[in-house]
């Protein structure tokens, strides 16, 4: 068995980013960007108002109250072509660009205003209430760089950059091979021994959260065969992702049936739990993940090892930030040679400190427990027990495809 780390850099290692296309803005979200991309204008492209209120010049604010006269009303999305001169101000609105000659807004909660006179009661700094022109950006900034996964943030950003089209890397598609008698789809007729199947649209939902494009071959049955003729359906995918059959029973045939065809295995089996029979290779060419069949087991390999090759395929960057650390709400026993991952629940402890709580069982068939939890612990290989309070790694679960 190999470690954890080894299998992941091997497995990431001939991966490649798959190559650029142009979509329009609206279909941005959640694709990442293939170059970096700078401002088509500046933002705002000239001083605005940021208040409802009256455009003043400062030196007319001198003592108070003042009087003045207005001579123009400007809305948002209009201008005022003349000029503000002392002893003058302008009726303006949010948005809306600073007439000629003024330089400050004065709120109108501050102002009375009774015809073409407004009555200045309070007076404020030069440039209070002003966006100045290039106060977000300016045409040229380089805002985005190549690797961002997009975002509604993002998508607002690149829409004030005022660019509609954008280069971003091909999404990646993923062959879904299920395998194995025992299973059947929901709904359809089950047999006396036979289960309801989870892992194959699981694993879709996973891919299409993580960017990608699901593409399901159905599920294989236990012969060499037919498991065969299902996996030739999967060519042209960048990714092929097999389920079950990869332990080492007289039934899991996956490695002997798609040798014959040629399947290329470069690892099997790693130093971890749940997860341990786990395979990487090639098959005809295309990178191929072999996950278990044990649904707890299939997603938490997901997690640590498909994300990742989606990420690198998708061309986005790495992720950055400091490993996560919970403090630890019961005491662990020693571990043995396998990396561990504790489904747990975290809390908030009255001193403020996130505290993660393991299961008591962690059976890789029971999916209620990983629907529950919130996190993984992982436990390195050897791991002596710990006390209760003590501060341990933790693998933090996506709470879905981020809005923001």
């Amino acid at each position: 068995m190999i470690s954890v780390e080894e299998a992941l850099a091997r497995l990431l290692a001939p991966l490649g980013t798959l190559p650029p296309e142009q979509v329009s803005i609206a279909e941005g979200l959640g694709r990442v960007l293939a170059e970096d991309v700078a401002a088509r204008r500046t933002q705002p492209p000239f001083a605005v108002s940021a208040m409802d209120g009256y455009a003043v010049r400062a030196e007319d604010l001198t003592t108070f109250p003042v009087e003045l006269r207005i001579v123009a009303e400007i809305p948002a999305g209009t201008g005022f072509g003349g000029h503000v001169a002392t002893g003058e101000a302008a009726r303006i609105f949010t948005g809306a660009p600073l007439p000629a000659g003024t330089d400050t807004i004065i709120i109108q909660e501050d102002a009375e205003r009774d015809g073409d006179r407004v009555r200045v009661l309070e007076g404020a700094p030069r440039g209070r209430y002003v966006r100045r022109a290039g106060l977000d950006f300016v045409e040229g900034d380089v805002l985005l760089r190549a690797g961002r996964r997009l975002t509604a943030r993002e998508i607002g950003l690149l829409a004030a950059m005022n660019r509609p089209w954008l280069f971003v890397r091909r999404r990646p598609r993923v062959g879904i091979l299920s395998t194995g008698d025992e299973i059947v789809m929901p709904g359809d007729p089950i047999g006396p021994h036979q289960i309801v199947s989870s892992n194959s649209l699981a694993l879709a939902a996973f891919v299409t959260a993580c960017g990608g494009i699901p593409v399901s071959a159905g599920n294989a049955p236990d012969d060499p065969a037919a498991l065969r003729r299902i996996a030739v359906a999967t060519r042209g995918v960048d990714l092929l992702v097999t389920t079950g059959g990869a332990s080492v029973g007289e039934h899991d045939l996956v490695r002997d049936a798609l040798a014959a065809d040629g399947l290329e295995l470069d690892f099997w089996q790693i130093a971890m739990r749940p997860g341990k029979p786990l395979m990487v290779g090639r098959y005809q060419g295309t990178p191929m993940i072999g996950l278990p069949g044990n649904p707890v087991s299939s997603l938490v390999c997901a997690l640590l090892f498909l994300k990742p090759a989606l990420d690198r395929l998708s061309g986005a960057g790495p992720t950055t930030g400091a490993a996560q650390t919970a403090r630890l709400g019961a005491a662990l026993p020693k571990n043995d040679r396998r990396q561990d991952y504790l489904r747990s629940r975290l809390a908030r402890a009255p001193d403020g400190a996130l505290e993660v709580f393991p299961f008591e069982v962690q059976d890789s068939s029971m999916m209620r427990l990983l629907a529950q939890a919130d996190c993984l612990i992982v436990r390195p290989p050897h791991a002596p027990g710990v006390p209760a309070g003590t501060a341990v790694p933790i693998v933090s679960f996506p709470t879905g495809v981020s809005p923001i």
